[in-house]
């Protein structure tokens, strides 16, 4: 298919973009910065470059990665977000729709999910068991905010014109350091979140390749992507209590691999990110897991996440390239 992918020069689009390629697909990159994979520099914001791209390009298919995200924040005022996010995510669909498309994936995030509550700490049944149904949904700024009213957006067009529509809530994937987490940091942290809400960036675009052509089957519907955690929901209560016993219960060599590594196990885990509805419904099921990880540790292999705390977004580079001019 010829599909238009936007976010092409980000941290997904430079995995995505050669995977949907690689795959047979005629792949059109837009962003608001140059990259390898990027043919057409704009926004989204944008509707008549929209346009022009959609018949320029032929497109057939629209996988919809670019936004505004979280640390983008402190970067940018609210209207950005709601022009970048929602409005052009209107733009994208409306124009897909008139061009007779069939598909479109949206790349959202499992962050709108995590309501104040959540954020506070295990609820009264021990740790949240965050799937599609998890409810009610109450995103804490305007980066979840925006993603929630895109994903309505999307619904409405699906109702009203019944094209395909996967929403993919993705766990994360970023490689630098959390701006909010300080201890444990860098690997250590990424390691402990594949127990409960990390994927690899390697797996993230996988789900979007799978998306992508099981989309008809789809329909419309919601998916939380992440690593599949090795826990059950009958081990809520004790994973907020004791999440070291659980995890010995499962994998039992795990603390002496990790004191090995200098790092530390979670004491707890609060909230845990259950992807078996991708699985179901098309069939995609992350590579890489904590037991991948121990395995890496055991063999003395590299592990199964990037981790590069310089990392910068392009669009970051670039403004600060601008500042030095």
């Amino acid at each position: 298919m010829r599909v238009l992918l936007t976010g092409s020069s980000g941290w997904l689009g430079r995995y995505l973009a050669p995977l949907l390629a690689n795959s047979g697909h005629a792949v059109t990159g837009l962003d608001v910065v140059p990259g390898a994979h990027t043919q057409v520099v704009g926004t989204v914001a944008d509707r008549a470059l929209i346009d022009r791209t959609m018949g320029e390009h032929g497109i057939e298919a629209v996988i919809h990665g670019g936004a505004l995200h979280k640390p983008d924040i402190v970067r940018y005022p609210r209207q950005a977000f709601v022009d970048v996010n929602v409005t052009g995510t209107l733009n994208l669909i409306e124009a897909a729709v008139a061009a007779g498309n069939d598909r479109f994936l949206f790349t959202s995030t499992t962050s709108l999910m995590v309501r104040a509550d959540v954020r506070e700490g295990a609820g009264e049944a021990g740790a949240w068991w965050m799937d599609e149904d998890f409810a009610p949904v109450e995103p804490r700024n305007i980066y979840g905010i925006t993603k929630l009213a895109a994903e309505q957006a999307l619904k409405l067009v699906h109702r009203e014109h019944g094209i395909n529509i996967a929403i993919l809530r993705t766990g994360r994937f970023f490689p630098e350091d959390d701006d909010t987490h300080a201890s444990p940091s860098g690997e250590n942290l990424k390691a402990n979140e594949l127990l409960n809400r990390r994927l690899t960036v390697e797996d993230a675009a996988a789900a979007h390749l799978a998306a992508l052509e099981a989309a008809p089957a789809i329909g419309c519907d919601t998916f939380v992507l992440s690593a599949p955690p090795p826990f059950g929901r009958e081990e809520a209560e004790e994973l907020a209590r004791d999440a070291r016993a659980v995890i010995a219960r499962h994998y039992p060599d795990a603390a002496e691999l990790y004191a090995a590594k200098g790092w530390v196990l979670p004491a707890t885990i609060e909230r845990v990110y259950d992807p078996s509805r991708a699985e179901r419904r098309f069939g995609w099921r992350a590579e890489s897991d904590f037991g991948s990880l121990l395995a890496a540790l055991r063999e003395g292999g590299p592990l199964p996440f990037a981790h590069d705390p310089d990392y910068t977004s392009p669009i970051v580079a670039q403004e600060r390239e601008a500042c030095m001019c």
